[in-house]
């Protein structure tokens, strides 16, 4: 089953919960301003996504919101930092949605090419 993590207000969030719903692909909506990623969650996304993009740096810069009015606060912290800071402040800083499909694929935005091979 894929999660979305994201909030109600976001246009992306809704545009991916009807992406998964149209294609009848099962998805459970986590809201961020109830419950933000555990730990262990955060670290499979950012695993994930290190993957594909080839490093973990390259994937919590890929990760960032950089539209974020907060922006600024983190664009200068060294990668350990930033890390640190997002997995914080997930609701000012990430990305949305953040759509992970089990333990190995996990997307940061609109990548609906991506989802388009999960079943």
């Amino acid at each position: 089953m894929v999660q979305i993590f994201g909030t109600n207000k976001s246009f992306d969030c809704k545009a991916a919960q009807r992406f998964f719903k149209e294609r009848r692909i099962p998805f459970q909506f986590i809201d961020l301003k109830e419950k933000e990623m555990s730990a262990g969650e955060f670290d499979s996304v950012v695993s994930a996504i290190a993957q594909r993009e080839g490093s973990t740096d390259a994937a919590i810069e890929s990760m960032i919101d950089k539209k974020s009015k907060d922006y600024a606060l983190i664009s200068y912290l060294d990668d350990s930092e930033k890390k640190e800071k997002l997995f914080e402040n997930q609701l000012k800083f990430l990305r949305q949605p953040v759509c992970r499909n089990g333990r190995n694929a996990a997307t940061c935005g609109m990548e609906q090419k991506i989802w388009e091979e999960w079943k």
